[in-house]
């Protein structure tokens, strides 16, 4: 009778606390990990694997794009008519750190209001989390907005992705990550439109941290490309200008300057 009476109390899902636990819909793995984080880790894994790649392609081709390329230089780099010779422009020549490095800098200061923003969920004020999940959406946008505009001052100095090989590794590489940072800003916006909607309390903390997941993700992975594709030296073209004032091309180029 014991036996009998203790199948079908786990038959049941229990009593007290235990049954409880048998009506979550999201129980804890063997891992000790919720179901939608170790999902989330699993995708994440996959990206790595993508991106990857990405980066290993645009690092065996880096420094190649004049040696592939057709045409020859002059000894500036740049034709009678203004326009860079066949197979330019090369990354030394068009690259701006500066205007990059404030880009960077605001993508990632957006990882602290997604930390904000996955705390407020945590305490329940759900005023809070709207603020800071719009504000990091922002925050994306602003960089995305920051990334279109270097592609347009790009496209205007002949650079494209059918230019030369490191047009076709710079654009391809940057603006994957780009589609991620968008994917990332509209899934917070839906965040925030359901929370308006009353559809998010503290008990789904949970899919927040999800969405932080990935949004730190992108972050570190901008920290990594900026890192390999700004900053360290190119040895293709010619250097048409000093560092600074090479550094502030796209800047001078805003029309309030």
């Amino acid at each position: 009778m014991a036996t009998t009476a203790l199948e079908v109390q786990r038959a049941g899902g229990g009593t007290g606390h235990g049954s409880d636990h048998g009506s979550s819909s999201h129980p804890p793995t063997s891992t000790g990990i919720d179901s939608k984080k170790l999902l989330m880790w699993w995708f994440l894994g996959s990206e790595c694997v993508l991106f990857g790649s990405l980066i290993a392609t645009f690092m065996i081709y880096r420094n190649r794009a004049q040696d592939l390329s057709f045409g020859a230089l002059d000894e500036t780099g740049i034709t009678d008519t203004g326009l860079y010779a066949t197979g330019g422009p090369f990354p030394n020549q068009i690259l701006d750190q500066l205007y990059t490095a404030v880009s960077a800098g605001i993508l990632l200061f957006s990882s602290f209001t997604m930390v904000l923003a996955v705390a407020s969920i945590g305490r329940g004020n759900i005023k809070a989390f709207r603020v800071w999940t719009l504000a990091t959406a922002m925050l994306g946008g602003i960089f995305l907005a920051g990334q279109y505009y270097e592609y347009t001052a790009f496209f205007h100095e002949g650079l494209s992705i059918q230019q030369n090989i490191f047009g076709a590794a710079f654009f391809t590489l940057t603006g994957t990550h780009g589609m991620h940072v968008f994917v990332g800003i509209i899934w917070l916006t839906m965040l925030a439109i359901v929370s308006f909607r009353g559809g998010i309390s503290r008990k789904d903390r949970t899919n927040v941290e999800v969405a932080g997941l990935y949004w730190h993700f992108i972050d570190i992975v901008w920290i990594v490309l900026f890192t390999l594709v700004y900053l360290l030296p190119y040895r293709d073209g010619v250097q048409t200008a000093e560092p600074v004032e090479g550094a502030m091309r796209v800047v001078h180029a805003l029309p309030f300057f």
